[in-house]
């Protein structure tokens, strides 16, 4: 298996209401570390249904823009603002 965690996605802006500035999410090692070390629970169904997709994503099962819709899903389950990032 190779894991390719530098795999780019559409940039997402993610803001926790209780902590930190807004996190910005540009590839799959980034989401991966912010779901794992900064998500404000770990017991909703959309949570770990991004969890797998980003593992999938990285392992190159789905495709990135997939994960992104899965990310965008578990943000709303925690309260979490998430921000479409234009550049």
């Amino acid at each position: 298996m190779i894991w390719n965690r530098t795999t780019g996605i559409a940039p997402i802006a993610l803001v926790f209401t209780d902590r930190r500035g807004p996190r910005i999410v540009r590839t799959l090692g980034d989401a991966a570390a912010i779901l794992l070390r900064d998500w404000p629970s770990d017991d909703g169904e959309e949570y770990v249904t991004a969890v797998k997709a980003c593992v999938d994503a990285i392992k190159g099962e789905i495709e990135p823009d997939e994960f992104r819709k899965r990310l965008i899903r578990a943000a709303g389950e925690a309260g979490i603002t998430a921000l479409t990032v234009v550049h």
